[in-house]
């Protein structure tokens, strides 16, 4: 695992970094994208250099982490349209490129078998962005999730939805109860998986996440286990890491070509 302590807009620039590298290198890679606050300026970044640089996406194709269950179709917090706002129609995504999960499915478990088997069918993620909840939960995997799930149903704990109730119009009545969400296996297949964490609240949960036993109390302790994970981290995420000083040492002596 490789943990780069940068200044927000540097994260974001050396996770846009990533992506564009891998599209670079094949047009046609299979992206997996995070909804939340941790991806917004790395959207932004792509949507700038598909703008500005030429960028293409038209040949890629993109798989989302989680949806709400049983949320309206236009409800703007509904995950796919979260998406659709903030980098799909931002950029030249071929129509049907951009895949969720089915959270109005009325048969919510054939949903998620079927949305295993079009990850499967597109050849895997091979960039996967992430985020992560101040009690270590990545996706919707939640503390106590199996480390070996894959997507399924889950209930939303207390602290997550009090966490998004700011999206909701701090209304908790408002923030669903269930989700659709990757589980941490099928995430963990990914071939990269690139995770931002900015901000004192989460120091708590990159510190676990990197420094701490790999346990299903926080859930993203299992990307220990990835051989290729990627931690970028603000200062103040970076607060409680054990090690903080010789991960700068680390990323400074870092040959240029060889990237995240």
């Amino acid at each position: 695992m490789e943990v780069v302590i940068a200044p927000a807009e540097e994260l974001a620039k050396l996770a846009a970094d990533t992506i564009e590298a891998k599209l670079r290198e094949n047009p046609a890679a299979v992206l997996g994208l995070a909804t939340g606050s941790s991806p917004l300026k790395v959207y932004d970044e792509l949507a700038r250099r598909h703008a500005e640089d030429g960028l293409s996406f038209a040949e890629a194709k993109a798989f989302m982490l989680d949806e709400y269950v049983g949320i309206d179709a236009d409800h703007p917090e509904r995950y796919r349209n979260v998406i659709e706002t903030e980098i799909a129609s931002r950029v030249d995504f071929a129509p049907g490129a951009v895949n969720g999960p089915d959270g109005l499915a009325e048969d919510l478990v054939a949903a998620c078998a079927d949305y295993e088997r079009a990850i499967e069918s597109a050849g895997g993620v091979d960039v996967q962005l992430l985020g992560i909840g101040t009690d270590g939960h990545i996706a919707f995997n939640e503390p106590g999730s199996s480390l070996a799930s894959r997507t399924r149903i889950k209930t939303l704990t207390a602290q997550t939805r009090e966490d998004n109730a700011r999206f909701f119009e701090d209304d908790l009545d408002q923030v669903p109860q269930h989700c659709l969400t990757q589980g941490l296996a099928t995430i963990m297949s990914a071939k990269h998986l690139v995770l931002l964490a900015t901000g004192k609240g989460k120091a708590e949960a990159v510190h676990q996440l990197v420094e701490g036993p790999i346990s299903a109390m926080w859930p993203g302790t299992i990307m220990q286990m990835h051989p290729h994970a990627t931690v970028l981290v603000d200062e103040a995420a970076a607060s409680r890491l054990q090690l903080g000083q010789y991960y700068r040492q680390t990323f400074a002596s870092k040959p240029e070509w060889q990237g995240l």
